[in-house]
């Protein structure tokens, strides 16, 4: 098993070990981009965290949140947030150089920001074959076995650099509209990389968009397991999603991403899976809201999802 990050919190305030840490994201604020006129500005996504009693942050899309280490740490400890990770984006399977040069340096800008201000993970989030905009296809749905050795291969050099450089923990996030998504394919990527330094971010609704089971792999793969997004599909859109074929562009702007508990899968099965582990967790609340119909729309649903999940099991914690 993979050692934890050093930083990775043990104990939570009341003293309660191997807690799961309730944390939450700019994605909750429908933040996708680092600027964009129809997004929370950054400001009032930090105050409404707070007043929505959460702790821990990620920092969303690079240059959303200041990029100035000291800023950065002021603002935060103005309102007593701290960083769980950042987050990069990657293609590895693919072998333009250009496109490799720029993933490359989004990763050192962001594990530099990440690591400055005390963050343990870095996220990493693979290319669609879909543009997660327009929803057009930009390459083949399916991956060689040669593309399926250029990611094993790009992921295991990406966690060592993060771990020996920055003492970070690459945890790979799969997602809707890209080569990892299927339960097969969330395997198959988990076997083919190494463990020591490749651990996932279970994103428990693009697991389920995908028709994995968020417990199953939890069960199977316990110690591949190493920070989670919470969030829940709503089913009858779904069932319209594989009927039709939706791309995840449409399905995001059909509301298939809902507010828990109304959708799947059941995150109390999933929050006593983990607990059965008997390890700290950072579980991250997401719900892809991108464009928000209004800026006052985020902060009622982030505190009542808030509230929920600490109801969960025994062990959910805001600190």
């Amino acid at each position: 098993m993979a050692a934890e990050p050093a930083h990775t919190p043990q104990k939570s305030q009341d003293g309660m070990a191997s807690s799961l840490f309730i944390g939450t994201a700019p994605d909750s604020w429908g933040v996708w981009f680092p600027d964009d006129s129809k997004q929370t500005p950054w400001s009032r996504f930090l105050d409404e965290v707070a007043e929505a009693g959460y702790h821990y942050i990620e920092l969303g899309p690079y240059g959303y949140l200041p990029t100035n280490p000291a800023q950065l740490k002021d603002e935060l400890a103005a309102r007593d947030l701290k960083v769980s990770a950042g987050t990069v984006f990657t293609g590895f399977h693919r072998t333009d150089a250009e496109e490799r040069e720029a993933v490359w340096k989004q990763v050192h800008e962001v594990a530099e920001l990440t690591a400055a201000v005390g963050g343990d993970h870095i996220v990493v989030i693979p290319a669609m074959w879909r543009d997660d905009v327009t929803g057009e296809a930009v390459e083949n749905e399916h991956l060689t076995l040669e593309q399926w050795d250029n990611l094993f291969a790009g992921h295991n050099e990406l966690g060592k650099v993060l771990q020996e450089k920055y003492g970070l923990k690459q945890q790979f996030h799969s997602h809707a509209d890209s080569h990892v998504c299927i339960q097969d394919q969330i395997e198959r990527f988990l076997e083919g990389t190494d463990p020591e330094v490749v651990t996932l971010c279970l994103d428990t609704g693009h697991a389920e968009y995908g028709g994995a089971s968020s417990a199953d792999i939890i069960r199977k793969y316990p110690d591949r397991v190493g920070y989670l997004h919470l969030k829940q599909i709503d089913p009858k859109i779904m069932e319209i999603v594989r009927r039709d074929n939706l791309t995840w562009a449409a399905a995001n702007k059909a509301g298939v991403m809902v507010e828990p508990p109304a959708g799947l899968p059941d995150l109390a099965e999933v929050i006593d899976e983990l607990e059965k582990l008997n390890r700290s967790f950072y579980c991250i609340v997401e719900q892809d809201m991108y464009p928000v119909t209004s800026f006052d729309v985020p902060l009622p649903i982030a505190t009542r999802t808030r509230r929920y999940l600490c109801g969960c099991g025994s062990r959910t914690r805001i600190r």
